[in-house]
Formats: C-alpha cells, sequence, structure tokens
C-alpha cells in the first residue's frame, strides 16, 4: 500500500500544480499586495494542518498568522427534555470573534474547511467579507459540492469566498481504498493545504522581491544565532506587517 499512497500523492499534487496554478498565482499576487500596503494575512483552519504548518516555522514568513478562538460553556445541572429543543446554532458567533480580533479592512483572511458546509468556515467568510476583509477559501471542491451547508444561508465555503482554491481532496477525503475494512485510508487534504500554502508564500516572495521588499522570514531556531535572526524577523514584522 505504500506505493499506491505514493501514486496517490504524486497524482493530487500534480492535479494541484496544473488545475489550480491560476489561482494560486491570484492569491499570491493579493497577499503580496496586502503586505505591501501593511495591511495583515490571517489563517482560520478547521482542523487540518493549515495554522500549524505555515505559523511559526523556519524557512515560513512571519506575515501569516492564526486566527484562534476559545470557547466553552460549564452548565452542570441535570438534563431535562425541553433541553433537547434548546437552538444551539453558533451563526453570529463569527461577528464577535471577528470584532474581537485584530481583522481589518484590506486584510486577507484565508478560511481553511475541506467540506466547506459547517457553520465556522462560512460564517467567519461572510462577516469577514462585511469588514472589508478579501477571503481566500481552501476546499474541495468535489466533496464539497455533494453536501449540504449546514449554514442558514445556505452556502458552502467556496461559494462565498473571493477566491477559492481546490485542495483536489477526493469525496470523503482519504485517498486509499481497503475493502477489508470498508473504508478509505491516507486523507488528501493536509498534505495538498500544506502544499499549496507553500507554493503560494513561495510566489509571494518572490513578487515582494520584484518591489524591492524583503519579507521577514523565519530560521530553524535549532541553529546558532537563529534566535537572533529571529527576533529582528518579528520586530520587522510588527512595524511593518512584512
Amino acid at each position: 500500500m505504500r506505493g499506491q499512497y505514493f501514486q496517490k500523492l504524486n497524482s493530487l499534487i500534480a492535479q494541484i500544480e496544473q488545475t489550480q496554478g491560476e489561482a494560486m498565482g491570484e492569491a499570491a499576487q493579493v497577499i503580496a499586495n496586502a503586505m505591501e500596503a501593511g495591511k495583515c494575512v490571517h489563517l482560520f483552519d478547521t482542523g487540518h494542518m493549515l495554522d500549524s504548518e505555515l505559523v511559526n516555522r523556519a524557512g515560513g514568513l512571519t506575515a501569516f498568522r492564526a486566527m484562534r478562538f476559545q470557547f466553552d460553556v460549564n452548565n452542570e445541572v441535570r438534563e431535562r427534555e425541553e433541553e433537547k429543543e434548546k437552538d444551539r446554532s453558533l451563526e453570529g458567533l463569527m461577528e464577535y470573534v471577528l470584532r474581537a480580533s485584530r481583522l481589518l479592512p484590506g486584510d486577507v483572511l484565508i478560511v481553511g474547511s475541506v467540506s466547506g458546509k459547517t457553520v465556522f468556515p462560512v460564517d467567519i467568510a461572510l462577516h469577514a467579507k462585511q469588514m472589508g476583509a478579501y477571503v481566500i477559501a481552501l476546499t474541495s471542491i468535489t466533496y464539497s459540492s455533494l453536501l449540504k451547508s449546514e449554514h442558514s444561508s445556505g452556502k458552502r465555503l467556496f461559494e462565498v469566498a473571493d477566491l477559492v482554491i481546490d485542495n483536489c481532496a477526493p469525496p470523503l477525503d482519504a485517498m486509499l481504498e481497503v475493502p477489508e475494512l470498508n473504508a478509505s485510508i491516507c486523507p488528501a487534504s493536509g498534505i495538498a493545504a500544506a502544499s499549496i500554502m507553500w507554493a503560494i508564500e513561495a510566489e509571494v516572495v518572490e513578487l515582494l522581491l520584484r518591489q524591492n521588499l524583503k519579507p521577514s522570514v523565519l530560521k530553524s531556531i535549532n541553529f546558532p544565532g537563529s534566535a537572533e535572526y529571529n527576533e529582528t524577523a518579528y520586530q520587522a514584522y510588527a512595524e511593518t506587517s512584512c
């Protein structure tokens, strides 16, 4: 199966390169323009690598920053039948998250969701656009197209973003069928998202250098002198968003 996995993986990367080049190029241009103008780049991911792979990594830009929030309700009274009928929709929470965050008009928000059907990614995309941000979606169009939106708008992420990049993950995400398990294994979305975003980042660097701008890039913290170098990079970002 290892050989089959690499065949599938190589095919996935080739498909992304062949079909998403224009979208990735447009994303890189939007991000470079925003950074040049002193705007910020935000990452919101539903849990498939995006906001951990790109943030604070050796060889990565300081400009890519994760937007995270925590929300918890504790109430230990006994359960009652009436409770099951309560409306627990979380629509509107993302409006507060964005108002409480540092997102401003002209910023770029990258939203990652494989299915693109759940409330949070759709809601944050809609509200971010209302606030004047440019929203880039990273999702599986094939998979998402088969699913019904859980948002009251009836829209999925790929239907509300300003720019959509297809991670080319298959329906149900996993790439290798295993008849003995009645399920497939080895999801495509995580490694696809990482590959797409590093490709975009490489082009962002190229575009900024053409404008005689040197974006702040981090070095491996394990190499002597890197701590001081990275501190300077973080300071440069704090002052210029680049």
